[in-house]
């Protein structure tokens, strides 16, 4: 890569977004790595640098707006510009039956899965459509929940719908701009988050059974290879998933 190339991952600190933003270090990006954490994000600053990288370390709370727009001032303050926004900040809620979920359990996924995804897609499509030369790619981390629910899932799969459609939203508004954006959609990459899995979960006939997982180097691998492309090609949507777990009919 010729050219310094700029990315930025938010949720950088652990599980897919830390897998993500260390390839993209390999790949030659600099890579602005955001999330509520700084000391994971420093962390791996660091050891990105001792490696003859750039990385940079951004404490963000994507539920606030200012937050997020600090995090776009200091990107372009900093590179003057951004190639690639990985977002990737997402979190679930409790697998109970909805009449037990609290109001404040579902905003708090909205905030954060929808919101959130909002606040960064729309900071990274304004630097993208400013800069020059023109455009970029978004990549956002729906589930293969903006598909199919997961038993006891309705905020998080509500959720994830939502994010199916600012994709799609962006990438035909991004089209005059140069900005593309597409969508992976990840089914049982081993991380903190997925590790119930590996312990058993509900299904739907009421049952519980361990799911099989994967590992998220393959997540990391196939969002390089949506990165990697022309803007004049585009990934709209991608499934990465455990071959066997349920997913099709979620049986």
């Amino acid at each position: 890569m010729s050219a310094l190339k700029v990315a930025l991952v938010t949720g950088a600190g652990s599980g897919i977004g830390r897998a993500v933003a260390l390839k993209l270090l390999d790949d030659g990006y600099a890579v602005v790595l955001a999330g509520r954490r700084l000391e994971p994000l420093v962390k791996l600053a660091e050891q990105a640098k001792a490696a003859g990288r750039q990385a940079l370390a951004v404490s963000t709370d994507v539920r606030d707006a200012a937050s997020v727009q600090a995090l776009f001032d200091k990107i372009e303050s900093t590179y003057g510009r951004l190639d690639v926004s990985f977002n990737n900040a997402g979190i679930g809620a409790p697998a109970v039956p909805m009449d037990e979920l609290s109001v404040e359990q579902w905003q708090n996924v909205i905030d954060t899965n929808v919101t959130g995804m909002f606040l960064c897609v729309r900071g990274a499509f304004g630097l993208m459509r400013r800069q020059v030369p023109q455009g970029g790619r978004i990549i956002n981390n729906g589930s293969i929940s903006s598909h199919t629910p997961r038993l006891f899932s309705s905020p998080y799969t509500s959720s994830k719908h939502a994010v199916l459609g600012l994709t799609k939203s962006t990438s035909l508004d991004g089209r005059q701009y140069n900005v593309a954006c597409g969508q992976i959609d990840i089914g049982n990459a081993l991380t903190d988050m997925t590790d119930r899995m590996t312990k058993g979960v509900p299904q739907t006939d009421g049952s519980l059974m361990v799911e099989p997982t994967m590992n998220v180097q393959h997540v990391a691998d196939a969002v390089s290879y949506m990165a990697s492309l022309p803007l004049s090609a585009n990934v709209l949507n991608m499934t990465v998933m455990a071959s066997s777990m349920p997913f099709v009919g979620r049986g």
